[in-house]
């Protein structure tokens, strides 16, 4: 047990889990975890004497030793069998390799500064105090003097590397060393700017490191430029999983992670088992050589010796499809886009038989390939019978797959949709990302739009959305759009298309149940604003027309609706909402409060969207198109008077908003609900008490109820969100929230009767800067106007809020979090602007709030608690815009520094 617990892989990992951030290397892990921990000296001296054990000995420590230890001189492979070419054309190089195999490249960096400059010896005295990530897998950081410190002292089986994709923000210099080759300088990403996903990375490792067994993210091919020492590559095509390689895919959101050995280990102790016709593709590369791996590929790389290299990922004609397919949602296509035919099972081939319209031969064929695969590939040392075979053979190059779009499209499941399915952590954008990045191909390329309308429709169904939309305009006689409106915008989680004069937005996020809740809640949100002729209607785009589109035995129909009454499709569906909510709208905010109550505390009961109807409901809005330009294509040129100028409008306006009067909530609604569903705690507080709290009116005993629930299991579901939020803080979460959620609400008495001290509003929940439409202060028709210079106006005015499908009813606090983190960028003194026109009450003081140390008297608190409560995952962009609270060791820290100008503001109720 000593030697076991002594041994420096142990130390490495305990020290790599507990460290987030910076690290310094003190000659062995043991010492640095040692150094970590801050122990007396005395304590780290007694653990530098080692105990000697005579007679000891243990096969896996030996070999563990042995990679420790290990030179690589005979690992050089001068006879490999990738293809070496010098001075190679752009065309040779699209016809005979890209997207095909992989090549050697000679000559693209032979101009390079970096080709004489980037060697350990020149970086140190220049980036020796610049600070550099540590491997893809960790959050550990190093200076450049301390790694190379590091390289000099180690002895790990599978060394830290630096592999960093923001070295051009912390090293700049690095940048002007090198510039793309020619030949893969089309990228697709570039559209993107700073919003696109990474793509460079500074590779710098000892030798024994390098990268396991993997394919390039998003299915993206790359270019790897070695700049000083030599790399051992190894590869196969697409659809081909190494030996010793397993590949895990979530069945639920595509999610990909790939258990391999080191790169050392796989070589040592799985190449060898491999028989001739099975060995990968391999090669040597040197200094000034260029390595492209094509989409799809699986390679591994062992540093020979000390190197530095320079790859980039890129999205081309070639591998767009591709890339697009991997976004698309499900997971039968993403296993076997990597996987081959192994990631199949019989739900997949369930898949595969839809999307094969006539050709049950071919299916056939499939099904019964996939079966021999699976019996070919075993472990090296069995058959089918689990006998033992005597050369290991697995015949990994003898498999009828075909890395072919069309072959690997039927394995996307088509029932998915992207508005509405889960989407896959391991993305390259995220779903607005997509839809944003796509918008731009299409109106930036139209060249393209063949192929740019193929990816589409396998990432986004963007074919049947089309369909949808034409359905809806031939309806209302309206225009079908235009070649450049045929893509939905990226703003909003439902597909909105933005024609010349109106806009229609169709309801599809959540399902069909959470859609007509949506529409219906939006629908009495505009029949209140005109019934109380609200100044906040004239910054609303006009409403058009709505209706909901449904497919009912292979036939499209309409029916025009405006959120009143219950239409007969929606009866038919058994979509009724529950009794007593919503007289005049039987969908509208009281309804869709109580659903979301029973979706966030009782998912097993009640219907859920997967209703088993046949007939598919599609809600739809349509406005009139606002000019001018939404924030997000402005926000980077805006003057800071004209930022001002938004904060003061956005306080005007959700002033305007969360004055509207809302529907009262009744006692019997509520308890109805609660008989059929027999509620009784959660997280350890009593519900009845809340329900005995008879002068608390229902929407608040709603409000506590939803909070005591997603308090349960809050550290995990942080857990799985970005991995900006330090651990440190995920796991004091549960302590940092209330024990008694009723004291947020800042409860009491007047006539001897309780009150809530809290204003409970309409709110938009969503004040993004993709929703603030800004018109130019000096223009014709939303034209900036000529200047007397010949140059244009810059000067902005906001005119428009947008997208109110999220509209809900709760503390107005909840609209601050959003504007705050996403418009205002964090900036206090744009919070402190939005407040002073805002001029409304966030919370009544209680005497029991009188004390500085009183946490439930600061609206700081409050804001804090909804951020890590919040059903979307702000907490990654809080980090994101707040880097430095990283390193933070309380929710104090970051409440007073995010949300402390709330504590200024006393309102003025």
């Amino acid at each position: 047990m000593y030697i076991f617990c002594n041994e420096e892989p142990l130390w490495m990992s305990v020290c790599l889990k507990k460290v987030s951030g910076h690290i310094q290397y003190k000659g062995s892990w043991q010492k640095t975890t040692l150094h970590l921990e801050n122990l007396p000296n005395e304590y780290i001296e007694f653990c530098r004497k080692p105990l000697q054990f005579d007679g000891f000995s243990s096969p896996f420590l030996y070999r563990r030793l042995y990679r420790c230890h290990t030179t690589l001189d005979g690992f050089s492979f001068d006879d490999g069998n990738v293809e070496r070419k010098n001075d190679i054309s752009a065309e040779q190089f699209h016809r005979e390799y890209d997207g095909i195999k992989p090549v050697l490249l000679n000559g693209l960096a032979d101009t390079w500064p970096a080709r004489k400059t980037w060697t350990i010896d020149h970086l140190v005295p220049k980036y020796g105090d610049t600070t550099f990530k540590i491997s893809s897998s960790l959050k550990v950081s190093m200076t450049f003097k301390d790694y190379v410190s590091y390289m000099k002292q180690q002895h790990d089986e599978d060394p830290l590397y630096i592999f960093d994709d923001k070295f051009g923000e912390s090293a700049p210099g690095l940048l002007k060393d090198y510039t793309v080759p020619q030949i893969f300088q089309e990228d697709f990403f570039d559209v993107l700017d700073k919003n696109r996903p990474s793509f460079r990375w500074l590779v710098i490792g000892p030798a024994r490191s390098g990268a396991s067994w993997h394919v390039d993210p998003g299915l993206t091919s790359a270019w790897n430029t070695l700049l000083c020492g030599r790399k051992r590559w190894a590869l196969y095509p697409p659809g081909t999983v190494p030996l010793g390689v397993t590949v895990h895919v979530d069945d639920d959101d595509g999610d990909i992670s790939v258990d391999s050995p080191s790169s050392l280990q796989w070589w040592l102790d799985f190449y060898p088992l491999l028989a001739d016709e099975n060995k990968p593709i391999e090669c040597t590369q040197l200094p000034g050589e260029t390595i492209f791996v094509p989409s799809g590929w699986w390679h591994c790389v062992l540093n020979l010796e000390t190197t530095i290299a320079v790859t980039q990922n890129f999205v081309n004609s070639r591998n767009f499809e591709f890339v697009c397919l991997d976004m698309a949602p499900g997971y039968c296509h993403r296993g076997v886009c990597r996987a081959g035919l192994l990631a199949l099972d019989e739900d997949s081939l369930e898949i595969v038989e839809k999307n094969m319209p006539c050709e049950k031969e071919n299916f056939r064929c499939i099904d019964l390939t996939m079966k021999e695969t699976k019996a070919r590939i075993l472990r090296p040392q069995q058959n089918e019978n689990g006998k033992e075979n005597a050369n290991g053979s697995y015949n990994v190059w003898e498999h009828d797959f075909s890395y072919d779009i069309n072959y690997l499209a039927m394995f996307r499941n088509r029932e998915l949709d992207h508005f509405t399915s889960p989407w896959c952590p391991d993305n390259s954008l995220r779903q607005r990302g997509l839809r944003e990045w796509l918008s731009r191909l299409w109106v930036g390329n139209p060249g393209k739009r063949e192929m740019i309308w193929k990816g589409a429709c396998l990432a986004l169904n963007a074919d049947k959305w089309l369909d949808c939309l034409g359905k809806i305009c031939f309806f209302h006689s309206l225009p079908f759009p235009s070649e450049n409106a045929k893509l939905p915008v990226g703003m909003g989680s439902n597909p909105v298309y933005v024609m010349d004069e109106y806009v229609v937005k169709i309801f599809a996020e959540g399902g069909p149940q959470s859609s007509i809740f949506d529409l219906g809640t939006e629908l009495e949100f505009y029949s209140t604003l005109s019934e109380v002729n609200s100044p906040l209607k004239n910054h609303i785009p006009n409403v058009l027309a709505s209706g909901i589109l449904h497919l009912e035995n292979g036939s499209y129909n309409i029916d025009s609706w405006d959120g009143k009454k219950v239409p007969d499709v929606i009866r038919k569906c058994n979509l009724i909402p529950e009794k007593g909510t919503g007289d005049v709208f039987p969908f509208g905010v009281q309804s869709k409060i109580l659903f979301t109550y029973r979706k966030d505390l009782s998912p097993e009961n009640g219907p859920d969207d997967s209703d088993e109807s046949t007939i598919v409901l599609l809600p739809y809005l349509i406005t009139k198109r606002c000019k001018g330009k939404i924030l997000t294509e402005l926000r980077d040129v805006l003057p800071w008077e004209d930022v001002l100028n938004l904060a003061s409008f956005l306080g005007e306006q959700l002033r305007s908003l969360h004055m509207l009067p809302y529907p009262s909530f009744s006692n019997s609604a509520l308890s109805d609900f609660e008989q059929n569903r027999g509620f009784s705690s959660a997280n350890g507080m009593d519900m009845e008490f809340v329900s005995n709290e008879s002068d608390i009116p229902v929407e608040w005993k709603i409000f506590v109820r939803t909070l005591m629930e997603k308090k349960k299991n809050v550290s995990g579901r942080l857990s799985k969100r970005s991995g900006s939020i330090p651990k440190t803080l995920i796991e004091k979460a549960e302590a940092y929230l209330p024990d008694d959620f009723l004291k947020l609400l800042s409860i009491y008495e007047e006539n001897g009767m309780k009150k809530v001290g809290k204003p409970w509003s309409w709110i938009h929940r969503d004040i993004m800067d993709d929703n603030i439409y800004m018109e130019c202060k000096s223009c014709s028709h939303g034209i900036p106007a000529p200047t007397s210079n010949g140059g244009v106006a810059k000067s902005w005015r906001p005119t428009y809020i947008l997208d109110f499908s999220n509209l809900a009813v709760g503390d107005s606090i909840n609209d601050l979090i959003p504007m705050h983190l996403d418009v205002f960028r964090g900036n206090s003194d744009l919070l402190k602007q939005f407040l002073k026109s805002y001029k409304l009450s966030l919370m009544r003081k209680t005497p029991q709030q009188g004390s500085d140390d009183d946490k439930y008297g600061r609206l700081s608190y409050h804001a804090m608690c909804f951020c890590i409560l919040h059903d979307e995952n702000v907490l990654g962009g809080l980090f994101k815009t707040w880097k430095e609270l990283r390193g933070a060791e309380s929710w104090e820290e970051v409440e007073l520094q995010v949300w402390g100008e709330l504590n200024n503001y006393e309102g003025f109720p």
